[in-house]
């Protein structure tokens, strides 16, 4: 009888135990999605990445967080050191054994760099044209520019965001994202911000900021008063644009800096003196001539540029709108140190 007892006691006890078991996990992709959607989107009201591509890529580059990269190295992008990376390395066998990649102190560390390493390369400027909706297209626009080797890597991208609807995260308001912490800032930035506010409110041409070298982008001016024209001398002729707040007009056939000046009422040493030349030179069609002095840094979120090809200092500088000799400072070069291959130029402070 006291055996049966025990028996009946031991079985309650299973019986109990069964009830209160959890029904079947989560699984590792729900749990990545969950912990990094937040960073996805704080990242694509920052750069402008589509959240789900961010996390389509995250999930597929670090195995939903476990693969040896991502676990030693916090690295959930399969991003490379390439020349530019001056951090924390491990190696690993990819495409070839004992490649090098990139190590980070934490996950957030690396979900930045994977956008600035998009958004700072030109092979990838086109991928901004696209909305920020349209995930297919940006990852279409991935392997078009080489992120990856594997033939099916489109396909991959689109059947995660599909199979757990990331693309809804890209319609995410800038308030689901996680707030950072606001520290103070220095009084040099202050000052810079107040430069920056006193010289905007000189500027009487009211245009967009646009990337040069991005006609897409590009919109004309809107009209001016005959007051605003007789004060900055602007050609009521040609369109005109505006770089980091700097007006700025296009060359066409035929055009010298000469006959720019002699247009909008400026001295021929004057226009040189804004486009970073001491002496006059020819003029291709598409070059962008600043009628205005340029900025000592460039727009707020465009921090620095990596050098691709053959790119010179002042084809930098003309292209964010900044003064030659301040971008020399900010990097600490002198006029003689010439910008290689996968060098990263500072635009900011």
């Amino acid at each position: 009888m006291k055996k049966i007892m025990v028996i009946l006691m031991a079985l309650l006890c299973l019986s109990a135990t069964a009830s209160q078991a959890p029904g079947p996990g989560k699984s590792p992709q729900q749990i990545y999605i969950e912990q990094y959607a937040t960073l996805a989107v704080e990242e694509m009201y920052r750069s402008g990445i589509p959240a789900s591509i961010t996390l389509a890529q995250g999930l597929l580059e670090s195995r939903y967080g476990l693969s040896e990269l991502a676990v030693k190295g916090n690295n959930h992008f399969g991003i490379k050191c390439h020349n530019s990376w001056s951090g924390k390395k491990m190696y690993y066998d990819d495409d070839r054994r004992g490649e090098c990649f990139r190590r980070y102190s934490s996950p957030e560390q690396s979900y930045r760099d994977h956008s600035d390493f998009l958004r700072y390369r030109d092979r990838y400027k086109f991928l901004f044209d696209y909305k920020i909706t349209d995930y297919k297209a940006w990852a279409h626009g991935l392997k078009k520019a080489g992120y990856a080797t594997d033939p099916s890597y489109a396909k991959k991208l689109i059947g995660i965001i599909e199979d757990y609807d990331l693309h809804e995260y890209d319609r995410k308001p800038a308030s689901f994202a996680r707030q950072h912490k606001k520290t103070e800032k220095s009084k040099a930035q202050k000052k810079d911000r107040k430069e920056e506010r006193r010289e905007e409110r000189k500027a009487k041409v009211v245009v967009p900021d646009v990337i040069p070298d991005s006609p897409t982008v590009m919109e004309q001016v809107s009209v001016l008063t005959e007051a605003e024209r007789a004060e900055f001398h602007f050609s009521i002729s040609r369109q005109t644009y505006r770089q980091n707040g700097v007006p700025f007009v296009y060359a066409v056939e035929g055009d010298t800096y000469e006959g720019i000046a002699a247009s909008y009422n400026l001295f021929p040493k004057e226009i040189l003196k804004f486009n970073d030349l001491e002496a006059s030179r020819p003029l291709q069609p598409g070059t962008v001539v600043y009628l205005q002095p340029k900025k000592k840094q460039a727009a707020r979120g465009l921090e620095k540029h990596v050098i691709e090809g053959t790119e010179s200092m002042r084809d930098i500088a003309q292209r964010y709108g900044v003064k030659l000799k301040n971008l020399y400072k900010l990097n600490g070069m002198s006029h003689y140190d010439m910008p290689v291959q996968g060098d990263i130029i500072r635009l900011r402070k």
